[in-house]
């Protein structure tokens, strides 16, 4: 018998090495450096870390390197895959600034300085009086922003498990190390762990349904067996319960009932880094395997889809209207934008599109607007606090356009892009959506979609009134903005440059994403 080794095109895959490289060199700086240095080490290992990888992201991008793939088809470098690549490097970015952020904690960050100690112990408080800061979180969000990479250019099953379990388990650590509220903070991350340990029980079971049904793990493999039909009924049956796994990680309904709990008990910096990447490293990894692998079945999946997207839209936007805390506001919000992505999924990829956009530039388009905004909004409530920690309630809020008009206004334009107003990043994204789907005859969604639309809109004006145009009640305490480090005003200055930018010239953006192609196999 004779073994064949697997080749490896590591010109290719060193920005994804590079990211998983610095995570393995930061355990061994929490194992070997001194306490006081681990956070000056660890945040500087971060930021080299995914600097570098972009660095490379860009250089292949711009490269004769497209289409590539190795590890026997594991890993396929097309064009949006590398797209996604910069896309996660840079939110993550973004993430270890307010990771880094320590001024609003008196000189520490939000994180716990002993995550084993239980909450309310003699060993907590004695962490808490030295000051000690959690620093394992950097290399946990570097695994994490590994698994992410390989996510959305997986080319065979097998790997695209490995991945969604890579980017999974460091998420579920991070949000139970909040350091004020630890119990709601574990119960969060408790949460998230079950439900994400079922919904990969059944991504896995799918997964063995769909190699039974092919007989093999490769995407191309898979579309070549599907185009030649038979045993539908096993495919179908796969197909659901892998899309089990991906809507989850999402926040689709009906498997969001995680995303308000782990929005509110997460630290903030983890839910604003969380609710940008996860979705854009997910919502990659579902375009790949539904029009690569399953692109020939279109119409089995398209329907399902199609259904979730108008649940999950209408139900987040009501949701979202009832909510009284900020973070669940915007949890409920992230799940009706699970609903506006999914709808542009219904669309056309290359090869039948009529329409200005293609499905696949629409969805990246929808993911950085959505990236970008929400990075920020978690950013600014981050900075709005009360004498025990941050403020999240919505009454404590009222007024804060007059005792901060500046934090205010910049926090109401992420939400206007939220809400798809004009001139904005959301704007375009909203459009491309539904143009996409209007030009593959899913009319009814798009109905449903602008809908949940003007309903969001009513939330998120209501924001603003109350910031700008309503005083706090005599019994509330209300919030007040905390001056924070020149860390997190980058990141929120870039998020509002950025969302600008997008929504007044997004035609750059739209290029890159039509020069980038379509998925391969």
């Amino acid at each position: 018998m004779r073994f064949d080794q697997p080749s490896l095109a590591y010109g290719v895959l060193w920005p994804v090495l590079v990211v998983l490289g610095v995570a393995c060199v930061g355990v061994l700086v929490e194992a070997f450096a001194p306490r006081a240095q681990r956070y000056r080490l660890q945040v500087c290992l971060a930021v080299a870390g995914l600097v570098a990888a972009l660095a490379g992201t860009i250089a292949i991008g711009a490269g004769s390197s497209l289409g590539t793939t190795t590890g026997e088809g594991a890993v396929v470098i097309d064009g949006p895959g590398v797209f996604l690549w910069g896309l996660v490097l840079v939110v993550s970015l973004g993430g270890v600034l307010l990771f880094a952020e320590r001024r609003l904690e008196g000189g520490v960050s939000v994180f716990a300085g002993q995550a084993a100690a239980l909450p309310g112990t003699t060993a907590e408080r004695a962490a808490a009086q030295r000051g000690l800061d959690h620093t394992e979180v950097y290399p946990l969000l570097m695994f994490a922003v590994g698994g992410m990479m390989l996510f959305p250019v997986a080319g065979d099953l097998l790997l695209l498990f490995v991945a969604l379990e890579v980017l999974s388990l460091p998420l579920y650590l991070l949000t139970g190390l909040a350091r004020r509220r630890r119990l709601l903070s574990q119960e969060a991350a408790i949460k998230y762990f079950l439900l994400g340990a079922f919904s990969s029980g059944f991504f896995l079971y799918g997964l063995a349904l769909v190699y039974g049904y092919a007989g093999t793990m490769s995407f191309a493999g898979i579309s070549d067996r599907v185009a030649q039909g038979g045993n539908h009924g096993l495919l179908l049956l796969g197909m659901g319960l892998m899309a089990v796994g991906l809507l989850f990680k999402t926040g689709a309904v009906p498997f969001h009932s995680w995303t308000p709990d782990v929005y509110q008990g997460a630290p903030t910096p983890v839910t604003a880094w969380m609710s940008a990447a996860t979705k854009i490293a997910a919502f990659g990894a579902m375009l790949r395997l539904f029009y690569v692998a399953f692109g020939d079945d279109v119409d089995s999946w398209r329907p399902a889809l199609g259904l979730i997207a108008v649940l999950t839209m209408l139900l987040g936007s009501t949701f979202a209207v009832v909510q009284a805390d900020v973070k669940r506001m915007l949890a409920y919000s992230a799940v009706a934008h699970t609903g506006f992505i999914l709808t542009g999924l219904l669309g056309v990829d290359e090869t039948g599109a009529t329409g200005p956009f293609t499905s696949t530039q629409a969805v990246l388009f929808y993911l950085t607007a959505y990236g970008v905004a929400s990075l920020g909004a978690f950013a600014v409530a981050s900075l709005v606090r009360g004498p025990n920690g941050e403020v999240g309630g919505l009454a404590r809020w009222a007024g804060l356009g007059r005792r901060a008009p500046l934090l205010a206004a910049v926090f109401g334009f992420f939400l206007l892009s939220m809400a798809g107003i004009p001139l904005t990043a959301g704007f375009i994204g909203k459009w491309a959506v539904f143009a996409v789907a209007l030009d593959a005859g899913q009319w009814p969604v798009v109905v449903f979609a602008i809908a949940a639309s003007i309903v969001s809109v009513f939330f998120y004006v209501r924001v603003i009134l109350l910031m700008f145009f309503t005083d706090a009640e005599d019994e509330v305490t209300p919030g007040a903005a905390t001056r924070p480090s020149y860390l997190t005003c980058g990141v929120i200055a870039v998020s509002a440059l950025a969302t600008l930018v997008l929504g007044v010239v997004p035609g750059p953006v739209l290029d890159l994403l039509g020069n980038a192609g379509r998925f391969i196999g």
